[in-house]
Order: C-alpha cells, then sequence, then structure tokens
C-alpha cells in the first residue's frame, strides 16, 4: 500500500478528544466498562458492601446482557486481581472441543475454508465464563453468589433500553445473525434489529441467570443448559458438546510481573501474549531512554513503532503454555531485551520480514472483547476482560438458553504463518488440538507505586497491548490527568502486516513525514481499542475514566460534590 498522503494528518499530535471533559473523582469505589446499565450495576454493588470482585462479576453479568455484541456467557477471558499483597490472574479462556482437529478449517489442498473459522458453531470454543466468574466470586468475593448475579437477571427479565452503539452493532452484523433463526429472532425482530430506545426483555436468558444464581457454574456447564449448546452446536456443524462444558476449569496463574519507570505492574501470562508484550515494550522503552524524548515527536513514535515489531515477532512463537515456543521468563530476560534494543535504529524503520524472533540460539539465558476495571473502597483491584472474538461471536444463539456462542476458534492458527481476522500471523506453537486455550492478546493490567493503583485494560483484538501501553505510558511517564491518558491519540504496530497505523489524529503532518522518510508505511484507521480506567490512593480517593471511543460509562460510589 502507497504511504499516505500527510495532509490526512491534520490536526496537531497533541490533540485530546473532547467527548469525557473529566474523569468521575470520589471515593468509596469505582468502576469503569463499556456500558452505562453495567457500570452501574457494579456501583450499586459496592454501595450494598460487595468487594471489587463482586463488583467485577456483576459488572461483567450485566454486560452480558445489555452489551450481547462482547458481553457473554457463551465465551471466555481473563481477570487480574490485586488484594492487598496478593497479586494473581484467573485464567478463564475457551478452551478447543476434544473432537476438535490441527487440519479442521483447511480444505482436501490444505487451504483454509472462508470463514469456517468466523461462522457458526464449528468456530466456537468451549466458553469458559461461566465457571471463570464463579471461580472469582468464590475465591474473592464478599456477598452472596445470588445477590451478585441479581442486577443481570433484573435486566433480561425487566428489559433494558437499546443504545445507539447497540443498534449499530446489530446493523453490521445482520447478515450474520440471520443465518441462524434462533439468533434472529430474539436479535433481528420483524427482520431488522431494534431500533435505539426500545426496550427488550430476554426471557431465556433471564432464565439461565436464575439458574447460575442458584447453582453457580453447574447449572450451565451441566444439565439441561449445557444440552441445548450441544443441540445448537449439533445443529449447524459444529463440535461442541455437553462433555466440552462439563470438563472445563479455569486457571489460577502467576502474572506477568515487571518494574516500569518506578511502577510495579502485573499483567496477564500465557495463553495471554498480552503482559509479554506490555513488558517487552517497556523493557526496550526505558533502555532506550523513551521517556527523555520530545513529546509527540518522530522519535517516540518511530521507537514505540519499532519495539511493537520486535514483540509481535516474537509472538509468532507463543500459544497455550503447554505447547509455546518461548516463555515470559525467556521474552523478558535481560539479555533479550538488551539485544532487542540494541538492533533498534533512531533513523531508520526496520522491515518485519528481516526481523528475527527469541531463539535460544540468540542469547545467553540467565490477542470482539470487552473490559472491566474496578477498585473497592479499601483498594482491592479487579481487572477483568471478556470476549466473544468477534462481534455477536460466531451468530449462534443458544435456544432455550438466550445467550450467544463465541468464534475463538478462529485465534488458534487455522493455517500456521498465515493471517487471521485481526491480520496476526501466528505459528505451529497456536495450531488448534483438542484442549488446547488459543492465543490471545487481551491485557487487563493493575499497577502500583506505593498506595497508587491503576486498573486498566481494552478490547480491540491485536491492538489490546499496544493500546493499554500507550494510556499507561501517558499516565506514569508524563504525567498525564486520567481522562486527558484516555482520550489521547494512538498508534499501533503488529510486525505483520509491516504498517504503522494511526488514528486520525495521532500525528501531525510534520511528524507524519518524518516517519515516512524513516520508512514507515503509515495507514489511518477511525480507533484503536477502549480503554476503562480506575486510578486511586488505597483506602483513599480515587476516580474513573472510559474511553470517548465507546459510549461506555465510569463512576465511583460517592463523587466529589463541587
Amino acid at each position: 500500500m502507497a504511504t499516505i498522503l500527510a495532509v490526512v494528518l491534520l490536526l496537531p499530535a497533541a490533540v485530546v478528544r473532547a467527548a469525557h471533559p473529566a474523569a468521575v473523582r470520589g471515593s468509596g469505589g469505582a468502576v469503569s466498562s463499556a456500558a452505562p446499565a453495567a457500570t452501574e450495576t457494579g456501583l450499586e454493588i459496592l454501595r450494598a458492601g460487595g468487594n471489587a470482585a463482586d463488583a467485577a462479576v456483576a459488572t461483567t453479568l450485566a454486560l452480558a446482557v445489555v452489551h450481547p455484541q462482547a458481553g457473554n456467557l457463551g465465551g471466555g477471558g481473563f481477570a487480574i486481581i490485586r488484594f492487598g499483597e496478593e497479586v494473581g490472574t484467573l485464567d478463564f479462556r475457551e478452551t478447543a472441543p476434544a473432537k476438535a482437529s490441527h487440519n479442521m478449517y483447511l480444505d482436501k489442498d490444505g487451504e483454509p475454508r472462508p470463514k469456517a473459522s468466523l461462522v457458526g458453531p464449528l468456530a466456537a470454543g468451549v466458553p469458559g465464563s461461566p465457571a471463570g466468574l464463579f471461580e472469582l466470586h468464590r475465591k474473592h468475593g464478599r456477598l452472596p453468589w445470588n445477590d451478585v448475579v441479581a442486577p443481570a437477571i433484573g435486566l433480561a427479565r425487566d428489559g433494558f433500553v437499546v443504545t445507539s452503539r447497540l443498534e449499530r452493532s446489530l446493523t453490521a452484523s445482520t447478515e450474520l445473525l440471520r443465518q441462524f433463526p434462533e439468533t434472529a429472532a430474539v436479535w433481528l425482530p420483524g427482520g431488522r434489529p431494534p431500533a435505539a430506545g426500545t426496550v427488550v426483555r430476554l426471557p431465556e436468558l433471564a432464565a439461565t441467570l436464575e439458574a447460575y444464581a442458584t447453582r453457580g457454574a453447574p447449572a450451565i456447564t451441566e444439565g439441561p443448559i449445557a444440552a441445548a449448546v450441544e443441540l445448537a452446536s449439533r445443529r449447524y456443524g459444529g463440535v461442541l458438546l455437553a462433555a466440552d462444558l462439563a470438563a472445563y476449569r479455569p486457571v489460577w496463574r502467576e502474572p506477568v510481573r515487571f518494574s516500569a519507570y518506578g511502577w510495579q505492574v502485573a499483567s496477564m501470562p500465557l495463553p495471554s501474549s498480552g503482559g509479554i508484550i506490555l513488558g517487552q515494550t517497556f523493557g526496550m522503552l526505558e533502555r532506550l531512554d523513551w521517556s527523555q524524548l520530545r513529546r509527540f515527536g518522530a522519535d517516540r513514535n518511530h521507537l514505540l513503532a519499532e519495539v511493537w515489531r520486535r514483540a509481535y515477532a516474537d509472538r509468532y512463537l507463543l500459544g497455550d503454555p503447554r505447547t509455546s515456543l518461548a516463555s515470559a521468563v525467556q521474552l523478558l530476560s535481560g539479555p533479550w531485551l538488551d539485544l532487542r534494543a540494541k538492533e533498534i535504529r533512531l533513523g531508520k524503520a526496520a522491515k518485519s520480514e528481516r526481523v528475527g524472533r527469541w531463539s535460544a540460539d540468540r542469547v545467553e539465558e540467565h490477542r470482539e472483547t470487552t473490559h472491566v476495571s474496578v477498585m473497592d473502597g479499601d483498594g482491592n483491584a479487579v481487572a477483568l476482560t471478556t470476549t466473544l472474538n468477534r462481534s455477536f461471536g460466531c451468530g449462534v444463539l443458544v435456544a432455550g438458553a438466550g445467550f450467544l456462542l463465541n468464534n475463538e476458534m478462529d485465534d488458534f492458527s487455522a493455517a500456521p504463518g498465515r493471517p487471521n481476522s485481526f491480520g496476526l500471523v501466528q505459528g505451529e506453537a497456536n495450531a488448534v488440538a483438542p484442549g488446547k486455550r488459543m492465543l490471545s492478546s487481551m491485557s487487563p493490567t493493575v499497577a502500583w507505586s506505593g498506595r497508587q493503583v491503576l486498573v486498566l485494560g481494552s478490547p480491540g483484538g491485536s491492538r489490546i497491548p499496544t493500546a493499554t501501553a500507550q494510556v499507561l505510558l501517558n499516565l506514569i511517564v508524563d504525567g498525564d490527568a486520567l481522562q486527558a491518558a484516555v482520550d489521547r491519540p494512538r498508534i499501533h504496530h503488529q510486525w505483520m502486516p509491516d504498517t504503522l497505523f494511526v488514528e486520525p489524529d495521532a500525528l501531525s503532518p510534520e511528524t507524519a513525514r518524518a516517519l515516512e522518510r524513516r520508512g514507515h508505511e503509515l495507514r489511518v484507521i477511525n480507533e484503536m481499542g477502549e480503554v476503562s480506567a480506575v486510578r486511586g490512593i488505597v483506602a483513599g480517593n480515587m476516580e474513573a475514566a472510559q474511553d470517548p471511543r465507546g459510549p461506555g460509562a465510569a463512576g465511583v460510589v460517592r463523587p466529589e460534590v463541587d
């Protein structure tokens, strides 16, 4: 693709989007999510005496009702928690069904079958959300389980108002949804999406949530609801079985931890690449004295692109922890980050095809999604990201249960070495195999320095780590106010394609020209990520911000009064 004309980039690089004038400030706890009704649910739980885990689960379940394009019971995700001195991560990523196979998405000639890993239940991994959310509450929740699920039941049973965002999403996905009569009956009544302002009631989903409130995860992973999932899968040629749901287990893992600019940071380990990419980003930037360079200038943007080019090249080696060809310890080791930083030339962009990946021979050793950020009044923090992969997942709604199934199988390397639907090129370590967890980019993150705590994350597929990294850099390097840090325009590079993606107002014309002269091919895209962020002092004041790139909401339990 030809490089863009600099005249496309008319605004100065320091522009801050103006949709949210300031973060919401106060005390008693804070919540930021992709939907106002979900944020209010989390705040209600905090007001009722719940802690950060209760509020994160309740907010996420509300998103499963009001934000069906991404919120889910038929998908999976990751959570990172910080309760006092305890820091941990919960992996409830989907897994490949027992009947999945290495070549299940290829034709007889070894070529990928169009949309086989995206549309219909053959694209669905085993959902992890029902067991994962239940486990998060079991270990860290304070309120009774049924109290935490009750707000989502009310939204599904009594109805919620369709937002303009949901109407747009349904309209954009009409072709997918109408392929499955059960889905169309709920989300395309009369053949078209409900208009913004319409009240939608979901009685089948309400009944599922009521069973979930009464029996916990087994209400969905066993019995009639699990049988309904298998029936929906078989009806449209899938291999997902009730036995797969019954066998699923979430896993507590040690986080990826690193220090950056005086802060401690914890993020997701494998099977998410997010924490490793964040760690490599900050490790290389500190070695390259990035913070000393002029803000918004070509040097800083160039180094971001070069650092990400290398981090995403290493991502090619990653996958389920059992099959990954590299580990966080190897990719975040001092010698490897030293070597990576020394490869980078300030005056010239590398060619992605010439960037090597980690190898033991090179150094001596010593991935549509939604996010919730929560802090409670005691300073406990939960960053939780869930996904169906693409908007509305594979398009199949489970009749009688009311929720959509994911299409996370596309996050595997259906054909290793070829790009998936996010343009990510992945390797054999992430090939399809029964029971494996597909590689992700989700990056729920908690950072702290002294008594200050940051909680953040984003949707956005392959752009999640870079969106999260840029907000974190804005905060801990440049001292931005929370809302300004979230608002600022972003850039993104992911090794392949060899393109520097930029939001329309991300670069000044002068900076764009300078980057082109260094060899970067620029491409303008509208939005990157939708960061939800909370910042607070342990047992003190806090603030919450929501990205203007989406119509979400942020709130605190006791707002400041002017």
